[in-house]
């Protein structure tokens, strides 16, 4: 994969299809693209709860189908092929390795390593929580890891886990966005899976002058730590995002349980319901939704919406037929779920873009790139692995 031709592809595409992916259908009536192309938005509307519930599951289908309304789309489809990156054989992990690692967060760690190089360098293990990925690949590659974790309770899991399994892992209690981390980069891999936001950007930022031999960046959570605003970490981005913007990218997840998937859906009707009657209040006006405290959800429709105007300063009517407002909530939710996946279909792009972003950043600070994915998105739809290594100083003089 051409990594620049690539980028610029999907800047391209992305800023010339803007109005469909960057308005939040929650947070408008009806977004704008709806008069540029009424034909796609009645077949959105024609669409019966199943195929929603079916193209909400799965963005191919999605997109398929999204094409046959917008030919334009399938040029999205083909921008968006990754390849999966080559895989080695690993040694089996020891009887006490699987202890208390959730089953699909053991899943993910096996495929990173297995889509790894082989380490040849010491190790660091970027944002490790209790050190399971640097532990893994301590196992595998026979190599000296550092752990670096921000959290002392994790830490001291980290610790415990690596002495149980007798592996040569040191374990350094550190915010990774402190400037004095940085020392423990020089001359290692440095390993991240899904370490978010900021906490994966600083080590691009600095990748010139950090010393590290080689990165392999799995990244997650986008948005986080950008202050509203992205700094692009190459030279031909020019996309504008915000936090907002940026979420859209980590929307996709795997399929939840039965359960969680009625609480989320009600959740959502509610607060669209509440935002209904705000808008009758005191007119329709684009307003941010702060996250709702999960305790507001257990008292029912009225006792949710009476808090949430308290917090926002909406003065209610003495009298609200409350029943009308929440029916009013689940027919926008209806709404809001068959334009989103309009916006839903650039997702990938958009992530995409961001990890291409992180690659060129790497390249032109002196590495060696390549870009795939680790495993299915059936196991984490974060499956974008960033590959770099240092260019032998010869060849970084021709580039």
């Amino acid at each position: 994969m051409n990594l620049r031709a690539r980028f610029l592809g999907l800047q391209s595409l992305l800023t010339r299809h803007a109005s469909l992916w960057r308005p939040a259908p929650f947070h408008v009536a009806r977004p704008e693209w709806c008069a540029q192309w009424p034909g796609l938005a009645a077949a959105l509307e024609a669409l019966d709860d199943e195929f929603v519930e079916r193209f909400a599951d799965d963005v191919d289908a999605c997109t398929t189908w999204l094409a046959s309304q917008l030919p334009e789309l399938d040029r999205l489809v083909d921008a968006c092929r990754v390849p999966e990156l080559p895989g080695r054989t690993v040694p089996a992990c020891n009887a006490h390795f699987d202890d208390g690692i959730p089953g699909r967060k053991r899943l993910q760690i096996e495929a990173f390593t297995r889509h790894m190089p082989a380490a040849t360098t010491p190790v660091l293990e970027w944002c490790a929580g209790k050190g399971h990925l640097g532990r893994r690949v301590a196992l595998a590659d026979r190599m000296q890891v550092i752990s670096l974790e921000i959290d002392p309770a994790l830490c001291a899991d980290a610790v415990r886990l690596a002495a149980r399994t007798g592996t040569d892992q040191q374990v350094v209690c550190a915010n990774a966005l402190d400037e004095t981390s940085r020392a423990h980069v020089r001359d290692h891999s440095v390993l991240a899976l899904h370490a978010c936001g900021e906490l994966h950007r600083c080590l691009v930022r600095s990748a010139d002058r950090d010393g590290a031999q080689a990165y392999r960046i799995a990244p997650c959570c986008y948005h986080l730590g950008t202050d509203d605003v992205y700094l692009p970490l190459s030279r031909d981005a020019r996309l504008a995002l915000d936090a907002s913007t940026l979420r859209l990218a980590v929307t996709e997840t795997v399929t939840a349980p039965r359960h969680d998937r009625k609480r989320l859906a009600r959740d959502q009707a509610w607060k669209l319901g509440f935002v209904a009657l705000r808008n009758a209040i005191e007119g329709e006006a684009p307003r941010p939704f702060r996250p709702v405290p999960a305790s507001w959800r257990a008292d029912g429709f009225e006792v949710f919406c009476r808090q949430l105007a308290a917090r926002e300063d909406v003065a209610l009517p003495a009298q609200i037929t409350w029943p009308d407002w929440e029916a009013l909530g689940w027919q926008r939710r209806a709404q809001v779920r068959r334009f989103e996946l309009v916006r839903h279909a650039f997702r990938r792009a958009l992530e995409l873009w961001l990890v291409l972003d992180i690659a060129l950043g790497l390249d032109e600070r002196g590495f060696d790139v390549q870009v795939g994915h680790f495993c299915a998105r059936t196991l984490t739809p974060r499956n974008l692995l960033v590959l770099a290594e240092r260019r032998e100083p010869a060849r970084a003089e021709k580039t």
